[in-house]
């Protein structure tokens, strides 16, 4: 007889011993992530324009 399974959990628990170093580098990379955002939200007006002009 096959057994049917109905509905599955899964669950899992991240601990991060280097919280410190994470950090570091999150204002490290604030420049490249602003460069990157400005960059998105220009392709992004671009795209928008274009669906204006339609």
């Amino acid at each position: 007889m096959p057994v049917e399974i109905k509905e599955l959990i899964i669950r899992a628990n991240i601990v991060d011993s280097n919280d410190s170093n994470y950090e570091s580098q999150i204002e490290g990379n604030s420049k490249e992530k602003q460069e990157i955002i400005a960059a998105c939200v220009a392709q992004v007006l671009k795209i928008l324009e274009r669906k204006q002009e339609r």
